[in-house]
């Protein structure tokens, strides 16, 4: 209990910024959900449902490899606080254009591109105050609540904004999402105070561009780390694939609909929450890149082919739960690989060329997802009148995406082989 107590002092101004933070992403996160919704049924196309995602991701891919630099170099309170106060923002005007009748799929997009930008500078700073606030001994256990709190916000998200959105609307989302935002930033605001970093006279002379290329040549010197974010590159390229037909698998299959899908995210939430919560009582690994490496191929290689080739409710739940239930560990491990072995002054610079290079898949899976859903594996599923394919993943809409599910499932494990034999990689084990 004392060593509780201890814990806790240490983590007092943390654990205020990561409480508040949290209930504002739960906010966000339901009212991106509940545009989804809208979005599909406006459309009832996986493609066009899926450029929102690829309009968030697009510009903070192009954008981070710069975002890092000024974040180093501004106030990382400031950022944060301007970061958030945009996104609202643009919350704001979504809300106007629904109260006018106005509101059309493409304003959604250029708002999603807008906090695309935010979220590229505020990441690299919110990363970094993280480190800032934490002793080095207690990685595993900040790393460990971010991932509760994630996961918690997944079980949530679909529980409550679809609720919302059935019966109030997507006004009564978005007021939520608003009450959360001011709760958070007056919270910053007031009560949080972020601890400088002392630049050096060399890093105070460096132009834009000096520091921008740090972040790059890190990478380059440090050929583990870099192996390691191309490894989870191709992962968010299956992953982003996923995410842009889940909507098409379980909207239109037989025995799907908004229910289950909301029920299948749930579960994703239910055993993220389960894998953090393990997290926060275990002990640090052995070998933290056999964590990475295992928990990944496990998860590509159950979800995935369980999706695709179930038939049930109970079925595609159970693929989400032995799907997501390793993703925390998972995450939690490679937050501390990563911040143990990039000096903090630098952080915000490398963590910016590591989003680059790590998501940069993500808009192009997520474009892949809803094109080959739409236009190559329902077509083809339609042409096929009798014989196997039609037996393992049935006929209709829906059996297109369950197809592109058994690629997914293909490209995953293919990539986690080809990785976990990755000699540098390992060598982090070693120089940590």
């Amino acid at each position: 209990m004392k060593n509780f107590k201890q814990i806790i002092k240490q983590l007092h101004t943390f654990l205020l910024l990561w409480s508040t933070q949290s209930f504002s992403s739960l906010g966000s996160s339901m009212t991106g959900f509940a545009l989804i919704l809208w979005s599909y049924e406006q459309h009832g196309s996986a493609l066009l449902t899926s450029f929102l995602s690829i309009c968030t991701y697009a510009p903070y891919v192009l954008l981070s490899i710069f975002a890092g630099t000024l974040s180093d170099k501004w106030n990382k309170k400031v950022t944060m606080l301007l970061c958030d106060g945009m996104s609202a923002l643009t919350t704001i005007v979504v809300l106007y254009l629904l109260n006018t009748h106005q509101l059309q799929l493409w304003h959604l997009y250029v708002v999603n591109s807008v906090n695309g930008i935010m979220n590229a500078l505020q990441q690299p700073a919110s990363d970094v105050t993280i480190t800032l606030l934490t002793p080095r001994e207690l990685y595993q256990q900040v790393s460990s609540l971010r991932s509760f709190s994630d996961s918690l916000i997944t079980v949530l998200v679909p529980v409550i904004a679809s609720s919302l959105y059935a019966f109030l609307g997507l006004r009564a989302v978005i007021a939520f999402d608003l009450i959360t935002f001011m709760t958070a930033w007056l919270t910053l605001i007031f009560l949080i105070q972020i601890p400088a970093l002392e630049s050096t006279k060399n890093e105070a002379a460096e132009t834009f561009w000096q520091s921008t290329k740090q972040g790059l040549l890190f990478l380059k010197t440090h050929r583990g780390i870099l192996d390691l974010i191309l490894f989870l590159a191709m992962i968010n390229l299956a992953a982003s694939m996923y995410q842009a037909a889940l909507p098409a698998l379980l909207l239109s299959r037989k025995g799907g609909g908004e229910t289950v899908l909301g029920l299948v995210n749930a579960c994703c939430g239910l055993a993220n929450l389960a894998g953090s919560v393990y997290l926060l009582f275990s002990k640090p690994p052995k070998s933290r890149i056999a964590v990475i490496c295992n928990t990944l191929l496990f998860s590509m290689m159950s979800e995935n082919l369980i999706l695709a080739l179930g038939t049930e409710p109970w079925m595609w739940c159970l693929g989400a739960v032995l799907g997501w239930v390793c993703i925390p560990i998972m995450n939690t491990n490679l937050d501390v690989v990563l911040r143990s072995s990039i000096p903090a002054a630098i952080q915000g610079r490398v963590y910016s060329a590591r989003n680059t290079l790590q998501f940069f898949t993500i808009p192009l899976g997520y474009f892949l997802g809803g094109y080959l859903v739409d236009w190559v594996f329902e077509p083809f599923m339609a042409a096929q009148s009798e014989g196997l394919l039609v037996q393992l993943f049935g006929s209709g809409k829906g059996s297109g995406a369950a197809l592109l599910f058994l690629m997914i499932a293909i490209l995953g494990i293919v990539t986690c082989l080809i990785f976990r034999h990755d000699r540098y990689i390992w060598q982090l084990e070693k120089t940590k």
